[in-house]
């Protein structure tokens, strides 16, 4: 089984490809903007590596060139930052998927398993768990929700026009892992954030709200519910997540700190501030994302799929607070820190730049 990867290098490539490697019939190709130097080791190495911008209209010849041959493709390429730069995002992530959609076609490929997330729901509970039937529509103040419930549309609508088509689509929760450290950081708290303070596991306050309540899933468990997927004959939604669900009460125990409520409002002014401000990268949708997102029910993952996570969601915080706090990564682009330039702080300032 040839496999092609798109987005390979990220926090669930890098998990991806760690679990094929351990699978001999399958082969890899992958792609990304900026992909692994030649002789880094593992799990990178041995992966027919290709460069593209799939936010390009010329990504779509390329792509359909090296997918010649292909038996599925895992459409996994997704850019977060810059969160300033909302046209280029929506580019890549809507754009960039029609792209793969189309190079998918002309290559005669019927298989795509789709990295979709709980953020293309629409707003939900927070006290019951929601199926895949719940509506996909997003959350509206989200640019994240909103590109991913835009591509769950596109997918509708080729569909439609290609029954032929298999496409599973993979509505995780928040992807933990310890490799992810330095790139989640990066992402979401910026070089600002006081990082020391988790190497020493003490946050003295942590802000919590009763919305606040989100799940989580092992970067190594996503993997194998990707590798289910592409083994079997399932075709549609599946959702994935693990227990228990993750609040600021769990959190600040992690941190052996004291969780403090704070009025939502509160949260998202401050939030929008500190992003405006360029003191943060992450625009003040996420918070907006993670007080609407629905909690999800995984039932059909384990019946069809046979996938049970090895690892609960409290498990994966703290691997990913260890991670953070010694900023692990890889040899990959966008899973470690680039060594130091004038060029390179500048791209890297919170929300700006173009990263891996």
């Amino acid at each position: 089984m040839r496999i092609a990867i798109t987005g390979a290098t990220g926090n669930v490539g890098t998990a991806l490809l760690r679990r094929l490697a351990t699978e001999p019939d399958i082969e890899v190709l992958g792609t990304a903007r900026r992909t692994p130097l030649p002789g880094v080791g593992a799990p990178y190495d041995g992966v027919e590596w290709h460069a593209v911008d799939i936010a390009e209209p010329a990504s779509v010849d390329e792509l359909t060139n090296w997918l010649t041959g292909v038996d599925a493709v895992v459409h996994l390429a997704w850019q977060i930052q810059p969160s300033h730069d909302r046209e280029r995002l929506r580019r890549t992530n809507v754009t960039g998927t029609r792209h793969v959609l189309e190079a998918m076609r002309r290559s005669g490929i019927s298989t795509m398993v789709y990295a979709s997330s709980v953020g293309a729901y629409a707003p939900g509970p927070k006290n019951r768990h929601i199926n895949e039937n719940w509506p996909v529509t997003g959350v509206p103040r989200s640019d994240y929700s909103v590109d991913k419930a835009a591509v769950e549309a596109v997918l509708d609508g080729v569909e439609r026009e290609n029954p032929q088509l298999r496409v599973v689509r993979m509505r995780m929760a928040l992807v933990f892992q310890r490799d992810a450290g330095a790139e989640l950081t990066r992402y979401f708290l910026g070089p600002l954030a006081p990082v020391s303070l988790l190497r020493r596991r003490r946050v003295p306050v942590v802000p919590a709200n009763r919305r606040l309540r989100v799940q989580a899933v092992h970067a190594d468990d996503v993997a194998e519910a990707y590798l289910q997927a592409l083994r079997g004959d399932v075709v549609g939604p599946f959702n994935i997540a693990a227990e228990p669900v993750l609040d600021g009460p769990m959190l600040a125990a992690e941190l052996r700190g004291r969780a403090v409520p704070v009025p939502l409002p509160v949260l998202r002014a401050l939030a929008a501030g500190a992003w405006w401000a360029r003191l943060q990268p992450t625009e003040p949708g996420w918070l907006d994302l993670a007080a609407a997102a629905p909690l999800m029910d995984c039932s059909r993952a384990h019946h069809e799929l046979g996938w049970q996570p090895r690892r609960d969601a409290r498990q994966a915080l703290r691997e990913l607070i260890t991670g953070m706090a010694a900023g692990a990564g890889t040899a990959s682009p966008s899973m470690r820190v680039a060594p130091g330039t004038v060029r390179r702080l500048i791209d890297r300032l919170p929300g700006h730049g173009n990263p891996a």
